[in-house]
């Protein structure tokens, strides 16, 4: 079961990379971000009041994950698009439980709290062709 999902968060501890390998291919690699999606509501004063947000893990299957663990960052304020799925597995007491994941297919970085961005030149074609 999945369901599209779209929201803004921060990102609440360090992306945690992990490779695995695929047979003759090369690596899957993931990145695992775990986001806040919060739900600030106006209220009277003319601050805002969190309403309703929940912590998910956000994954992040691509081969680029390694050099993105560098990227994101602890607090970062991020935009998810990808899908939610549900995750069933057990506990150390043999219970069986449920979670929910998402999936991402893009994860665009907010300029809040960013004090600097610098951006590498275009790799050629031969830099491309080692990589792969």
């Amino acid at each position: 079961m999945s369901t599209h999902f779209y929201g803004e968060g921060n990102i609440g501890s360090a992306p945690e990379f992990r490779e695995f390998p695929n047979g003759n291919e090369g690596p899957r690699r993931l990145l695992r971000l775990n986001i806040y999606f919060d739900n600030p509501v106006p209220i009277k004063d003319g601050g805002f009041e969190d309403r309703g947000g929940f912590w998910a893990p956000v994954e992040i299957w691509h081969r680029d994950a390694q050099h993105w663990a560098g990227l994101y960052q602890r607090g970062m304020r991020v935009l998810v698009e990808g899908r939610t799925v549900r995750d069933e597995w057990e506990d150390a007491d043999e219970n069986e439980r449920v979670t929910f994941k998402i999936e991402a297919r893009r994860v665009g970085i907010l300029p809040y709290r960013v004090e600097s961005l610098k951006l590498s030149p275009k790799p050629t074609a031969e830099e491309q062709a080692a990589v792969k």
